[in-house]
């Protein structure tokens, strides 16, 4: 599993590389992210231990599984975390709203 989350790193969405530069190295308000971190079965894009967040970045493709993202939402759920997720092309063109949704769900 770990494996495959190096490789999901190595070739993510231009939407993904955006956020984990505002996220990375505990540079948005202090809390420290990881990126496509394995949790139980699945990867989550990026989780706050802390604050028991995860956050989701969903390309086109997810338009088609929503029935998959739901089953992993459901179990990130059980595992305690709340998840909120973006599209790519929002993370692209409103940054700062998403940022600021983030932020809102830390506090």
């Amino acid at each position: 599993m770990k494996k495959f989350a190096r490789q999901l790193r190595i070739n993510s969405t231009d939407a993904e590389s955006v956020l984990w530069y505002h996220l990375r190295n505990r540079s948005f308000l202090g809390f420290k992210f990881r990126w496509q971190m394995p949790m139980d079965k699945y990867i989550a894009d990026f989780v706050c231990v802390e604050k028991q967040l995860v956050i989701e970045v969903d390309g086109g493709q997810h338009s088609e599984q929503v029935h998959y993202d739901e089953e992993r939402t459901k179990m990130f759920n059980l595992m305690g975390y709340k998840v909120i997720r973006f599209w790519n092309n929002e993370v692209l063109r409103n940054l700062s709203g998403v940022l600021e949704c983030i932020e809102e769900n830390l506090m």
